[in-house]
């Protein structure tokens, strides 16, 4: 088959030799081919004409109206789910064969004839006029700590013009999460935008039955800074492609850092926040010229930052705890049945009572879990010990793993008292210091001496001076021993 290059090329000699069949040999064809291509002046591609008929019978001719209607009342349907209930319609007049035939002609009838596929506009943007932000899981990296396998998010903020970014560590996509990493990104940039837009996260946004747009509390963080807050459409995350996109690529920059360093464990979350604080540092620094536009033009922050926590009101009950986001907290058993302000904050929370604040406790990650302070109960617990037996958050009742062994010690030894003496000794710690009465547990223990509420009062009053193992006492360095060691040397 004679190409259009050939062609080009017999044209390109013909001036130059002698003969037409000359110039037919050097070009690769036949002289009755190159009288042909001369004479026409078109080019092989030019000559061939459209191939608009069917070299085969159509098997899809008689069902191909069902199949039409099929495929025009359910767009998503696929053609391999049309073939297998053409099978099932039809016996014996289809085979595997034939499916992709099938699957051409329904590809070649939604291009042609189908209904409009949805397009995406392109956007342009203009310098510190919107931020995006949204969260991200990292479990698939494979991070951990100390061993552990470390389940989190990130919270992941970006400016569209500028593709610059931050990101926070968290657990959840609550408002207290979205509140906390959205305050750090604007604090850490300098200024702050006209836009911020979410997709349709309920930490911010409403559901359509509600009247409000956006929930309350991420109505007053927009306030705040005076930022106009926007929402994408519903199933529509292309809205805020910028910052999908983001994702994926701060992902594989993390996933290369990893693979660099030779390991995904980390000793600490700190050195693991600083890892990803110099990913970001490392992403940012190619952005410098775009970002200088953009920090131009944003405004000035506020003078201080909102609070990031999210405020609600609890009733504390009789078994003295309140239920916080499906998990139990102990407090004060004199703060029982008073109402309580608690203070939700990324990674703890605080319990307020009139303008005080009673409590601040480390928050919970997950649902169904239970922190009780044996401090907060150990008062009346100590007056009921037939409560202890059953106590639902008994677990809670043992600080360390000291105070497990002296209580199944007493369980071992005297099992009808055991509940009341452990309880006292829980009084005990709770009144005398938790860290004095665990030495005493320890050598008690160590002595093979009888574990009891007495024994602990006796060991506490003999052993007030006697320095904690936390305690650590350095003697002063005498200098005339470095001499004679000297004087040794040389002797």
């Amino acid at each position: 088959m004679v190409t259009d290059q050939q062609v080009r090329r017999l044209w390109m000699l013909i001036n130059g030799e002698k003969t037409q069949a000359t110039a037919a040999v050097k070009a690769g064809m036949d002289v009755k081919t190159a009288r042909k291509y001369l004479t026409s002046g078109k080019l092989p591609s030019q000559c061939k004409t459209a191939h608009n008929w069917r070299t085969r019978q159509d098997p899809f001719k008689e069902a191909w109206l069902e199949v039409k209607d099929m495929i025009s009342a359910n767009p998503g349907l696929e053609a391999k789910t049309v073939f297998e209930y053409l099978k099932l319609k039809y016996p014996k007049e289809y085979d595997d064969g034939q499916l992709r035939t099938l699957q051409r002609r329904i590809k070649q009838w939604r291009a042609q004839e189908g209904p409009s596929k949805e397009v995406f506009f392109p956007q342009v943007h203009y310098p510190g006029e919107l931020c995006a932000s949204d969260f991200t899981h990292m479990s698939k990296l494979g991070v951990t700590i100390r061993g552990e396998v470390f389940r989190h998010l990130l919270y992941h903020f970006t400016l569209t013009y500028s593709n610059w970014e931050a990101g926070s560590v968290c657990f959840s996509e609550s408002f207290e999460s979205l509140s906390a990493g959205f305050q750090n990104a604007l604090w850490h940039l300098g200024g702050v935008p006209l836009r911020h837009r979410l997709d349709r996260m309920s930490a911010a946004v409403n559901k359509d039955c509600n009247p409000e747009q956006f929930t309350r509390h991420y109505q007053a963080l927009m306030r705040h800074y005076d930022i106009e807050p926007q929402r994408t459409n519903v199933a529509s995350a292309n809205e805020n492609g910028d910052i999908e996109q983001r994702h994926y690529r701060l992902k594989k920059a993390i996933e290369q850092a990893l693979i660099l360093r030779g390991s995904r464990d980390f000793t600490s979350r700190g050195e693991y926040d600083e890892f990803l604080r110099g990913i970001f540092k490392q992403l940012n620094s190619g952005r410098l010229n775009r970002l200088k536009e953009e920090l131009a033009v944003l405004r000035v922050l506020p003078y201080q930052q909102m609070d990031a926590c999210k405020i609600i009101d609890k009733s504390v009950g009789p078994s003295s705890t309140i239920y916080v986001r499906n998990n139990t907290y102990s407090v004060h058993s004199r703060l029982i049945g008073e109402n309580v302000r608690v203070k939700l904050y990324l990674d703890y929370i605080e319990v307020w009572h009139g303008q005080q604040m009673a409590e601040r406790i480390p928050r919970m990650r997950g649902e169904g879990k239970h922190q009780i302070q044996y401090r907060h109960i150990i008062d009346w617990l100590v007056r009921k010990p037939g409560a202890f037996e059953n106590y639902r958050y008994k677990s809670d009742m043992f600080p360390s793993s000291c105070f497990r062994i002296a209580y199944d010690t007493l369980r071992q030894l005297t099992p009808l008292q055991a509940n009341k003496e452990y309880l006292k000794i829980l009084y005990a710690a709770a009144k005398e210091g938790e860290a004095l009465v665990e030495y005493a547990l320890q050598q008690l223990i160590l002595e093979n001496k009888p574990v009891s509420s007495d024994e602990i009062g006796r060991f506490i009053a003999q052993s007030r001076d006697i320095p904690l193992p936390a305690d650590v006492t350095v003697e002063p360095v005498a200098l005339e021993a470095y001499d004679e060691l000297l004087e040794v040397s040389h002797g």
